[in-house]
């Protein structure tokens, strides 16, 4: 499977975007369950959406059939992301819009922690930081091997570290705030069971990480969100950095899902709606709204 990566990196990525969107539609067509999730999801998300001020009435067959096309692509264009040349890969942000604010946290010298959604070509935010600043990012270890080889050497690049999502992770992360530097956290990822709290995401109770709310004050950092936007047929992507100002007095979480949420709504088409953002970690404690939707 490694060899296919390297033959698939070799494609222009209008190419593997083509297929992405042929791969996208085949798991929709294939799984029920995929499909279902990726339904209730977005449909649940633009209801939501419908309540907010200026965000416009949308056709939701055709979000719909945009959403299954670009979770395609977000799968096809890893090869890319991770195999070709970094200054390549990095030469793909077209337009960026608020580096200079990741540039003013980082000067202030305690530390950024990175707010990362999965939404468009997000992997490649981190390798556009790390060729510029020093960077450590958090990730679970996939299941299989060679996977987590070709993820470790397509991701550790420039000024790039990964930390594992467990307890030695975290000490990592916390490290590397007090030198000043950078992390990158998945935000919308569900965590195990004790490592977050019941909150509303797009008006569903989710499964949210503390942790962001523990690194801050444990560090004093400035926390940035990030989301990159993919173009059409292949013709870049379109990085946005927004500094975010949490109030202290209130809990971090039901914030930090709100400014994900403002992020997913600007174009909701790129948001990974087939992952399971719903699901109960094993062991932890179900609300009774939960119960309900079950």
């Amino acid at each position: 499977m490694a060899l296919v990566f390297k033959l698939l990196a070799c494609l222009p990525l209008a190419v593997l975007h083509h297929l992405g969107t042929v791969l996208g539609w085949i798991a929709y067509l294939s799984s029920g369950r995929y499909a279902g999730h990726l339904r209730q999801n977005l449909a649940s998300a633009l209801k939501f959406g419908q309540g907010k001020e200026g965000f416009p009435e949308v056709d939701f067959n055709k979000v719909l059939h945009a959403s299954v096309s670009e979770a395609g692509k977000s799968i096809m264009e890893l090869p890319w992301v991770w195999q070709r040349p970094l200054d390549e890969v990095v030469a793909s942000v077209v337009q960026c819009y608020g580096w200079e604010h990741v540039e003013a946290a980082h000067a202030q010298g305690n530390g950024v922690i990175m707010l990362t959604p999965h939404f468009g070509c997000f992997e490649l935010i981190s390798l556009y930081v790390a060729v510029r600043l020093p960077m450590t990012c958090m990730y679970r270890v996939p299941k299989l091997v060679w996977l987590d080889k070709v993820m470790r050497e397509g991701r550790e690049r420039g000024q790039m570290k990964l930390a594992r999502a467990d307890i030695g992770g975290v000490r990592i992360l916390l490290k590397a705030l007090k030198r000043g530097e950078i992390i990158g956290v998945l935000p919308d990822q569900v965590p195990g069971n004790g490592e977050g709290e019941w909150v509303p995401f797009f008006g569903r109770p989710a499964y949210t990480i503390t942790l962001i709310g523990r690194l801050m004050e444990a560090s004093g950092a400035t926390v940035i969100m990030s989301h990159i936007e993919r173009l059409p047929r292949g013709n870049g992507h379109i990085l946005r950095f927004t500094p975010l100002s949490f109030d202290t007095s209130l809990p971090v979480g039901p914030q930090m899902n709100a400014a994900i949420e403002a992020v997913v709504l600007s174009c909701p088409q790129q948001y990974l709606w087939s992952y399971n953002r719903y699901k109960v970690p094993r062991g932890a404690p179900v609300p009774d709204a939960v119960k309900e939707q079950a």
